[in-house]
């Protein structure tokens, strides 16, 4: 068996990172550089705004009941 890098905790944060990393450099570099509306952030965002409308629904539709 290879021996640890670092840690048993600390090679996956280290992995975690390194992607993290990755990705960041990916959605800003201008070569591959991603328009705005289809960034990490703005998906995230989108998502997270339908979420609520269809909670806000939901109650709606439990105190109409």
């Amino acid at each position: 068996m290879p021996p640890v890098l670092l840690s048993r905790g600390l090679d996956p944060l280290l992995g975690v990172f390194t992607g993290v990393l990755a990705y960041y450099l990916y959605e800003t570099h201008p070569r591959t550089g991603l328009p705005e509306e289809q960034r990490l952030m703005e998906l995230a965002r989108w998502k997270m705004d339908k979420w609520k409308q269809e909670k806000l629904a939901k109650e709606d539709r439990a105190v109409d009941a």
